[in-house]
């Protein structure tokens, strides 16, 4: 438990060490210190619904194709992954899958509903579109001919945009889960107590009239998926590059195994490794199943250079650069969501408030521009907080026009004074970063920017065997934080 200071600077939190999965990704703690439901989620993919709240005004389908020639849809997709998706999708029209885009990426084993927008194609051969595709390889009343059907996905035509979506145009999710084989369903009700005196920093709330929403909030953690739900490496991978040891970034992708991970698998990566060592990439590649993909690539490249086993820089490098250039992205993110992660564990250790700044914080402010259902951090807006600010932008954040931040640490981060400061340069002292290493190459290289260490939410619960948690988040937050908090299992029977 966090302690108290006299100044009344840090609060006292009721914490539990968080599942040892969870720790290796920075995630120490529970702020609640109930037992969890127990359980499971995505017993079947109907029991975790997300709608995207996006901020989209198309023009009307009978809009200039010329100057309007994105067409927007809105698709009801169950067991999809959205990659998977759109690639169907473009392959069905006959079109470029580059010709297809989406605001956010969601999970495949749930229901999900979300805007893709498709450059110049005409809206009745897409499929679920209407009547055009209703018979597989028909034709309409203008002789188009139909688009066959996409199983489990429901297509509506919205209207036109004169560009193509984008990531700035998702604004946050809608969730509705359902937690199955709950062994203590009983205690949602503290849980929720417990988030929402986390969430002022005050005394547990009266009881409400049973079906009104409940103020909560968690630690604005980066999830599990952020890293790998089952072989959590991704954050490793990129703490090696930022620290220039390129040949222990693809060691680490090949031969580090989990015991999450299938037998066969763990023992493939064993293999890989000892032949990693010796420079005998073509053992390795035997070693190493055709299902994993990635890996194999990598040593094939080590393979063609012939690598000498002991570089640590320019082939190795290179290796990495054959991989997609989103997963080579994600590495560097993931490192700097560990350290993120890292640096709040640290804030609760220390019993620093999340939910209002002390001196020395860096704040954000609110955009102003997001719909009512879902607060927005606008990190291009930030202030530093002096003692003689905390209170008015305290007032801020307690009406929501604020949030205090840490930093996704990059070559332009300006780190904390005061307390907050000293936090995030001793966790940063500890992982031997700096901003200046992730002066890289692309698609390596980061600015970085901060990220608010609070995530509210409205959380209205269907409280029976099977308790229904229903609620919103702002996007690149994770429903996963705040629905750990009631299971508290390990992180897989979350994903």
């Amino acid at each position: 438990m966090a302690d108290s200071s006299d100044d009344g600077a840090t609060r006292r939190f009721d914490l539990r060490p968080a599942h040892p999965t969870e720790q290796a990704v920075g995630i120490e703690h529970y702020v609640t210190d109930v037992d969890g439901t127990g359980g499971r989620l995505r017993r079947s993919p109907d029991d975790f619904r997300v709608r995207e709240i996006e901020r989209i005004d198309p023009e009307p389908i009978d809009a200039d194709p010329g100057a309007y020639g994105h067409v927007v849809v809105r698709a009801t997709l169950r067991s999809w992954d959205t990659n998977d998706f759109a690639g169907t999708l473009s392959d069905r029209l006959g079109i470029s899958r580059h010709r297809v885009h989406w605001a956010g990426t969601k999970d495949k084993r749930a229901v999900t509903t979300q805007l893709f927008s498709i450059d110049g194609v005409d809206p009745a051969v897409i499929p679920g579109a209407g009547a055009a595709s209703s018979v597989d390889g028909a034709a309409d009343a203008t002789g188009q001919k139909a688009t066959p059907a996409i199983d489990e996905a429901d297509v509506e035509v919205l209207g036109r945009l004169g560009r193509s979506i984008e990531l700035g145009d998702l604004v946050g999710n809608e969730f509705e889960v359902r937690i199955t084989d709950a062994e203590r369903p009983e205690h949602v009700g503290p849980i929720t107590d417990a988030l929402a005196t986390f969430r002022t920093g005050g005394d547990a709330p009266d009881r409400d009239e049973p079906g009104n929403p409940t103020p909560v909030a968690v630690p604005n953690f980066f999830g599990q998926q952020r890293f790998g739900s089952r072989r959590p490496i991704t954050h490793a991978v990129g703490l090696a590059i930022v620290r220039g040891e390129w040949r222990e970034a693809v060691r680490i992708y090949v031969a580090d195994a989990y015991d999450s991970e299938p037998d066969s698998t763990q023992d493939a990566r064993a293999a890989a490794g000892d032949c990693f060592d010796d420079g005998d990439w073509t053992g390795a590649l035997d070693a190493m199943p055709n299902r994993l993909g990635y890996e194999r690539t990598l040593l094939h490249a080590l393979e063609r250079a012939d690598a000498d086993p002991g570089d640590d820089a320019a082939v190795f490098r290179e290796a990495l650069a054959d991989l997609p250039e989103n997963l080579q992205r994600m590495f560097v993110h993931a490192a700097q969501s560990y350290a993120f992660n890292r640096i709040l564990s640290a804030r609760l250790d220390a019993g620093l408030p999340f939910h209002e700044p002390v001196a020395g914080d860096v704040v954000c402010f609110a955009d102003a521009g997001a719909p009512e259902e879902v607060a927005l951090p606008d990190t291009d807006r930030l202030q530093a907080v002096t003692a003689d600010r905390v209170d008015t932008i305290a007032r801020h954040c307690e009406r929501g026009r604020a949030f205090v931040t840490a930093p996704l640490v990059g070559t332009d981060t300006d780190l904390g004074d005061g307390d907050p400061g000293e936090i995030e340069r001793r966790i940063l002292d500890d992982l031997d970063l700096s901003p200046g290493d992730f002066d890289l190459p692309d698609p390596f290289g980061s600015t970085g920017t901060r990220r608010a260490v609070l995530v509210g939410t409205e959380l209205s619960i269907d409280d029976h065997d099977e308790p229904t948690l229903s609620f919103a988040l702002p996007k690149g937050s994770y429903a996963t934080v705040l629905l750990r908090e009631y299971l508290k299992v390990d992180p897989i029977a979350l994903g």
